[in-house]
């Protein structure tokens, strides 16, 4: 098997993961933008999410000579470190399911500074030990806090952007007067989507005027539009959801380094300890199967009030599939790149993908016009928030030490 030995090889491993893991959840939210259920999305993203695995064990896990190869231990008695991965797979799926939801009611860029946060401060540091501290402390640390200073800015822009919204929704044309006074109000979503008409722009047509990005119009086709309607909705669900969702991304790779290193002794006298290739398997079979268990469920009997769906309606749903399976892929295959780096320069280390706030904050401005038309505040807030998140992600990585 094929296995990452240098420092400047784990550090490319990262940056790939880093843009893979920022991507996928742009492409994610763009479809629940389109007006995709979220079901439908999920579960063929769960299907190339897994493959991404296979194909990983198949070929690094296959090559060369040295320590156990994949297909060798599968037949080794390794449950407990199997466990450990198959954990580890189970609270990952659960984190990647609520950020589907959490990001219509959050948004994208803040969501993903909120769980990013929540796995550098409890993951990071639970890494930092298990790894038996080959990571530099004096650096290590600092780049923690680095992290955390762009957290406060990023709950900052979202307040300052959230401002502006009210602001733009109260200048309203007097067209849309009534819209403003209902704004407030779940049954103003309901009745909109009903007589705006909006057509999906998965089959490439759009409103007769499509409203520029930034404006109010734009907030208001955007809720007839999407398939999660957050107007008149309590933010503290959001909220709830996705300080949820930054729990089970912080347990997720301390489990695998458990499954990986054997730091508490679990496996018999002999028996090798997991490659990271079978272990990232075993990870992502676990995460497969919940998610399909959760999703089918959600199908039939939906939460937040979306429309109940079908095996047959998901299996007939073309309409942006092509983009679910991508994001299953970029998914797939930056957790295994996270893995492979981590394997060599220490696992804490490798949390520097944690940074993955500051892609998804530029598909977030590129795509969906994210502070488009805002305050100069926010524009303010937003260029610190990333110039944090690149010194953070610089400092992580120069923290990275080597695995004896």
């Amino acid at each position: 098997m094929y296995l990452v030995e240098s420092k400047g090889g784990a550090i490319v491993c990262m940056l790939f993961s880093l843009f893979f893991l920022g991507t996928w959840p742009a492409i994610m939210t763009l479809l629940e933008r389109r007006g995709r259920l979220p079901q439908h999305t999920y579960l063929d993203y769960s299907i190339t999410n897994l493959l991404a695995a296979v194909i990983i064990a198949l070929t690094f896990g296959e090559i060369g000579n040295g320590r156990p190869n994949f297909t060798t231990q599968l037949s080794q008695d390794n449950w407990p470190s199997i466990m450990f991965a198959m954990a580890g797979g189970v609270v990952l799926s659960l984190g990647n399911l609520s950020t589907q939801y959490a990001w219509a009611f959050v948004g994208l860029s803040v969501t993903e500074v909120i769980t990013s946060s929540i796995t550098v401060v409890i993951g990071t540091t639970l890494n930092y030990f298990l790894d038996d501290k080959i990571n530099r402390a004096e650096i290590l640390f600092p780049g923690v806090g680095c992290f955390l200073i762009a957290v406060c800015l990023g709950s900052a822009v979202h307040s300052s952007n959230a401002a502006d919204n009210r602001a733009k929704l109260k200048s309203l044309t007097s067209d849309n007067k009534n819209v403003t006074a209902t704004v407030g109000s779940s049954a103003y979503s309901n009745e909109a989507s009903q007589n705006k008409g909006v057509k999906d722009l998965e089959n490439g047509s759009s409103t007769p005027e499509k409203a520029k990005a930034g404006t109010a119009d734009f907030l208001v086709d955007l809720e007839n539009r999407r398939s999660i309607k957050v107007f008149g909705r309590n933010t503290s669900i959001g909220l709830s959801i996705t300080f949820f969702a930054g729990v089970c991304f912080s347990l997720f790779s301390p489990a695998f380094n458990l499954a990986t290193n054997d730091q508490w002794h679990t496996l018999k006298k002999g028996v090798p300890k997991l490659v990271v290739y079978t272990a990232f398997f075993w990870f992502s079979i676990s995460c497969f199967v919940l998610a399909i268990i959760l999703n089918v469920t959600f199908l039939y009997f939906p939460v937040l009030n979306l429309p109940s769906s079908s095996l047959k309606a998901y299996l007939n749903d073309w309409n942006g599939r092509g983009w679910a399976f991508l994001a299953g892929l970029l998914c797939g295959f930056g957790n295994g790149l996270q893995f492979m780096g981590g394997q060599a320069a220490g696992y804490a280390a490798a949390d520097a993908v944690q940074a993955l706030p500051l892609v998804s904050t530029f598909w977030g401005v590129l795509i969906f016009g994210e502070y488009r038309k805002s305050s100069r505040r926010t524009y303010i807030l937003l260029v610190n928030m990333l110039f944090m998140f690149i010194a953070a992600v610089g400092i992580l990585m120069a923290s990275s030490g080597h695995r004896k």
